[in-house]
């Protein structure tokens, strides 16, 4: 099953696996409530799931599924590959998780590895992620929620000293929501300031020196 909120991706990824006759996409979905819904009812093998999608983020997807006892392994395909979200998403669950620019083959290779129950877990990011993986939960916190793709967007602006309302502009979204987006930042990182914000962002590299403001 599908889970992606592009659907020209959707059907490229379709059309993909449909070339294996082994491989048969039963479903497919533009935001996780109906990801989640159709998982429920028809229990595909394998989900492939976008990071951010509208509705519950790939977190909660994951988390939901192991609640409800699923037998559905999930394989995370995104173009975001924070370590901390790679981590974070593999210790929750996840079977594997891929990056977009990974070759079509390879992805098949991965759906039917992960469909055949082993028990390795299957990564395709870039060496640098690789190597910035096993200290991030040390530099995070065990316990710390990672920032997701768009907190790191609104943050990287901020670092850029924009305003919430040019941050808003600059992404297409509202005020109220950079100020949520900042508000869960200042949570998960336990900073009181942008400043403060930024600082630990860099200091757990989910920011780079690059980023900020100079």
């Amino acid at each position: 099953m599908l889970a992606d909120d592009h659907t020209l991706f959707r059907e490229g990824l379709r059309e993909l696996l449909e070339t294996d006759p082994d491989c048969s996409v039963v479903g497919e979905a533009g935001n996780s409530d109906d990801a989640l819904a159709l998982v429920a009812s028809l229990q595909p093998d394998v989900l492939l799931l976008d990071v951010e999608m509208p509705g519950p983020g790939a977190a909660a997807v994951i988390d939901r599924l192991a609640r409800s006892r699923s037998r559905t392994r999930v394989i995370i395909v995104t173009m975001h590959e924070n370590p901390a979200i790679v981590h974070d998403l593999l210790e929750r669950g996840a079977n594997a998780f891929l990056v977009k620019t990974i070759a079509g083959e390879e992805l098949i290779a991965a759906v039917h590895s992960v469909n055949r129950g082993r028990d390795n877990v299957l990564l395709s990011v870039s060496r640098d992620t690789m190597d910035r993986l096993d200290g991030s939960r040390e530099r995070i916190g065990p316990t710390q929620a990672p920032l997701t793709a768009r907190e790191l967007d609104v943050l990287r602006l901020v670092a850029k000293a924009f305003s919430n309302g040019q941050v808003a502009a600059r992404l297409g979204i509202t005020e109220s929501t950079v100020k949520r987006h900042l508000t869960n930042v200042y949570a998960k990182l336990q900073a009181v300031s942008r400043v403060d914000a930024i600082r630990k962002a860099v200091g757990a590299k989910l920011l780079s020196e690059d980023d900020r403001l100079r």
